[in-house]
Order: C-alpha cells, then sequence, then structure tokens
C-alpha cells in the first residue's frame, strides 16, 4: 500500500485564509495573537507552534492554477489529493497576528471555498487525473461540498467540523469519517448520527471511525511529545491513505 501510495501527487491547499499569509519577507518570530481560552472557538484549541521549521519534501507554489499550495509527490502522478486544512492553514509557521479567529471561522464559508477549488480540480482531471479531498477541521466541511458533487472521486473527513446529518444525506462520492472520543465540535453521538445517514443510501461506500482519548483536532495538532498523539495520528493518516488507495482509480 505504501508504494502505491507514492504515487499521487498530494496538494495542501490555502483556500479563504490565504488573507492571513505573510509574505516571506516578514520575520518568523512574530508572535500569533490568540482570544483568551473562554472565547476561543474549539477549532482553534491546541495551536501549532508557528515558529517550528524543519525539512520539507515539497514545495509551496504562489499561483497552483489560480491557488496558493503545498505540493508533494509526483506531478506525473494520475491520482491526486487535495488536503484542506483547518483554520490555521498550511503555512502556519508564517502567519502572523489574526485578529479575533472567531470572526474567522464566521466569515468563511466552506462553501465558497468549494467553488474556488474547482478550477483547480478541472486541471487536475484535464491531465489524467483521478481526483479525492481530504479535510480537516473546516476543511471537513469544504470536503462534504465538493461530495455533493461529481466533481471528485472520495473523501476523508477527520475532526469534522459544521458538518451535519442532511449534508451526508447528499453525498455523492465515497466518505470516510474519522472521529475522536472528545471531540466537543463533532462529538461520538454526532459521528454516529453522519454513519446512519450514509447507512440510507446503499450505492455510496462510507467508512466511519472513532479514535478512543482524543479531542479536536487530533490528526494534525497534536502533541508531537505525546507517543499516543503521535501513534493516533499516524494512525488517521494511514487509515486515510488507506482510502484513497480503495477508491482513486481509474
Amino acid at each position: 500500500m505504501a508504494r502505491r501510495a507514492t504515487a499521487s501527487l498530494l496538494l495542501l491547499v490555502l483556500l479563504a485564509a490565504a488573507a492571513t499569509v505573510s509574505s516571506e519577507a516578514e520575520e518568523l518570530t512574530a508572535p500569533l495573537l490568540l482570544p483568551s481560552a473562554s472565547a476561543r472557538h474549539p477549532c482553534l484549541d491546541n495551536p501549532p507552534d508557528m515558529t517550528a521549521t524543519g525539512a520539507e519534501a515539497g514545495r509551496a507554489a504562489r499561483d497552483f492554477h489560480g491557488l496558493e499550495a503545498y505540493l508533494a509527490g509526483s506531478s506525473r502522478a494520475r491520482r491526486a489529493v487535495i488536503l484542506g486544512s483547518d483554520f490555521y492553514g498550511f503555512q502556519a509557521p508564517k502567519l502572523r497576528k489574526i485578529a479575533d479567529q472567531e470572526e474567522w471561522i464566521k466569515a468563511h464559508s466552506p462553501a465558497d471555498a468549494a467553488e474556488m477549488v474547482k478550477p483547480l480540480i478541472a486541471a487536475l482531471k484535464k491531465e489524467g487525473k483521478i481526483v479525492g479531498f481530504g479535510g480537516y477541521c473546516w476543511g471537513s466541511k469544504v470536503a462534504v461540498e465538493l461530495a455533493k458533487t461529481t466533481e471528485i472521486q472520495a473523501v476523508v473527513i477527520s475532526h469534522p467540523s459544521r458538518v451535519t446529518v442532511n449534508d451526508m444525506k447528499e453525498i455523492k462520492c465515497p466518505i470516510e469519517v474519522l472521529g475522536g472520543e472528545f471531540d466537543a465540535i463533532s462529538p461520538p453521538k454526532l459521528v454516529h448520527q453522519l454513519e446512519l445517514a450514509l447507512e440510507q443510501n446503499k450505492a455510496i461506500d462510507h467508512f466511519v471511525k472513532i479514535f478512543p482519548r482524543v479531542a479536536h483536532g487530533f490528526a494534525c495538532r497534536y502533541d508531537s511529545s505525546d507517543p499516543f498523539a503521535v501513534e493516533t495520528a499516524e494512525a488517521a493518516r494511514k487509515d486515510m491513505i488507506g482510502w484513497f488507495s480503495k477508491h482513486l482509480k481509474h
């Protein structure tokens, strides 16, 4: 499975968060200003290290078919997976201060973001690629909006935000839902309700899993010093790869 997965082009796309990305010339040490814990939306809990640096296998593209993106894998691959990030975006270490993140979440529509990414999907399909979409938190709602169309072939959503039972009734492609036992945004009760809605449509393949002892953000904002958190995030990544390996086929 690992060998097949490397034959995919991975695109981490910056959608509505584009306005918060600072230029390459700016200092990397400026602090991220967060509202108090009591005022924060749970989607903002456990923020990433905004100054972390390290070796990267891919490259950032300012204009990849009209969108800013981080690209990893071969451009000659026949499969492409688009990842919709959580609130913090794929350039988190380069973000500066953000005033009132609550308002950001309210003001940025996943439906609009889905429309933004459609030209990219069309361009990838024109190159002969089959396309999947993986969404984290806010990006999960973008994935679901795309899954209501015939634009993509499979989706995976991890610790989703804003995803509803009614959304599941409109899904048109295979979907994997990865939830967390202690997720306050999409608790197990809601995840089970999503699963029941998906079971009503026998034509759509689906898989639902709830990871024990983890909260919202477990797949992409985990504590790297916690072995259990690292193991859980790795398991979620493998589940996503397995789903795309199964369904992204010509």
